[in-house]
């Protein structure tokens, strides 16, 4: 059974934690589950495959579902896209993290989704909609919601290794890292049979200002994180999901899916 932590005032739940609650609780409350990591790979945008030096031999792999746009947007750009989201309220979140969301209310476990108070994506985000879709890889990408994060070193703050819901989301995870550098670290913890025992990781390097997709098996079979000692000064991101195909035309939740983009893509939002 796990120790149930007393949280301190943050916007921790269960058994995550931040640096804030710790210093009520004590250190090492935070811990990694399941298969310790024992097979540490780099993400070669180039390439696109994971690879490491070991032994003097250099050993990779393919790794499908990662697509890296440096310099997506403009340190002018950068800066207008903060000043617009700290005038903002930012909620606390999981894990020394706050928040501002633009998107529906969903209920992930019953899958019930409404509309609550969601009046569409942030006015500032269009132009951006518009740069992304003229991507390949993104083409036809319609955001249907969009999550800001902030993360800050003295709040401890991280994600812990997920898979993000497929119920409602669609295909393509996309990522505006901005503030400054950071490592999406991928992971298969049950391993890859021609590596051996142990579990598989993999560092993605994010660069300050660029834009990551995740999709394909990085999207369904890796979970994502964001470490606590890859946080070295304050970073805010933007993430925006699109529809799964259950809400797309000739789905069974069509017409709640058209709503919602109708909704979303007025681009009339305010964080709920």
């Amino acid at each position: 059974m796990a120790t149930e932590i007393h949280h301190a005032n943050c916007g921790c739940k269960g058994i995550r934690t931040c640096l804030l609650c710790e210093s009520v609780n004590g250190n090492g409350l935070l811990s990694e589950n399941g298969q310790p990591i024992r097979h540490d790979f780099m993400y070669d945008p180039l390439l696109r495959r994971a690879v490491r030096n070991y032994g003097g031999q250099q050993l990779s792999f393919p790794f499908p579902g990662i697509f890296l746009w440096n310099n997506f947007i403009s340190e002018e750009e950068e800066n207008e896209l903060i000043t617009d989201m700290d005038l903002n309220v930012w909620r606390e979140s999981q894990s020394g993290r706050r928040k501002q969301d633009f998107g529906p209310k969903v209920n992930f476990k019953k899958h019930k989704v409404r509309l609550g108070g969601f009046c569409g994506l942030p006015p500032i985000s269009r132009k951006l909609v518009l740069r992304m879709s003229q991507e390949p890889v993104l083409a036809g990408f319609q955001p249907v919601e969009q999550c800001n994060l902030d993360y800050h070193p003295q709040r401890g703050s991280a994600i812990d290794p997920h898979l993000d819901d497929s119920w409602l989301w669609g295909e393509r995870l996309v990522t505006v890292n901005l503030l400054s550098d950071t490592t999406l670290t991928m992971s298969l913890e049950e391993g890859l049979t021609e590596l051996g025992p142990g579990g598989v990781r993999v560092s993605v390097h994010l660069p300050c200002r660029s834009l990551v997709v995740v999709y394909s098996e990085a999207r369904h079979r890796w979970k994502h994180a964001i470490h606590r000692h890859d946080i070295h000064e304050r970073r805010v991101c933007s993430t925006y999901r699109e529809l799964s195909a259950e809400f797309m035309s000739g789905g069974e939740q069509q017409n709640m899916g058209s709503q919602l983009l109708d909704i979303a893509l007025s681009f009339e939002g305010t964080p709920i």
